[in-house]
């Protein structure tokens, strides 16, 4: 676990580089650019790696692994999140990418709406269908898919974990 945060931070490091010449070059990456810097930059991935910790015996070395090689489970996830949550300022939101890569205005957000639900098909096919199911434990794909309803729950209309609002607060209430 050591020797992967070294790697993931010294990944994060090389990326916020390459997304500050970005900046101030004034460059908007290509989507699929964008979309692996984000994943590999965010803290998302870190977020499902660390989850494991602790989860028992049946968590091996081979699992961390498995999953720094971002499968295709792990990628859906944090495509997912990051479309949900890819707004930031000191860089290019994945629908200005989209917008700038493919010409458009209006249909890029309904274009990043179909890749977040495409996201989710790949998730679904990956836990029901794929062999990845009968290789990781249960326990394990269960946790990438709560994290990633977690961060959908909660950025689905906002930042509803920064700024809990009424969406946030009737949805934990209603769970509960």
């Amino acid at each position: 676990m050591s020797n992967m945060r070294k790697i993931n931070l010294n990944n994060c490091v090389i990326l916020f580089f390459v997304e500050a010449k970005w900046y101030n070059e004034s460059y908007v990456p290509i989507m699929e650019e964008n979309t692996m810097s984000a994943i590999l930059s965010s803290d998302f991935m870190m977020l499902i790696v660390t989850s494991f910790v602790r989860m028992g015996n049946f968590v091996t070395t081979g699992i961390f692994n498995w999953a720094s090689n971002i499968p295709k489970i792990i990628h859906a996830s944090s495509v997912s999140w990051m479309m949900l949550f890819h707004t930031r300022e000191h860089c290019a939101s994945a629908v200005e990418c989209y917008m700038r890569e493919h010409v458009v205005s209006e249909e890029a957000c309904s274009k990043l709406k179909k890749q977040e639900e495409n996201a989710w098909k790949y998730i679904n096919q990956e836990l029901i269908f794929s062999e990845i199911s009968k290789v990781i434990p249960g326990p394990v794909l269960t946790r990438i898919l709560n994290l990633t309803r977690i961060t959908g729950f909660f950025y689905k209309n906002g930042d509803g974990y920064t700024h809990v609002g009424k969406n946030t607060k009737d949805g934990i209430i209603f769970t509960h």
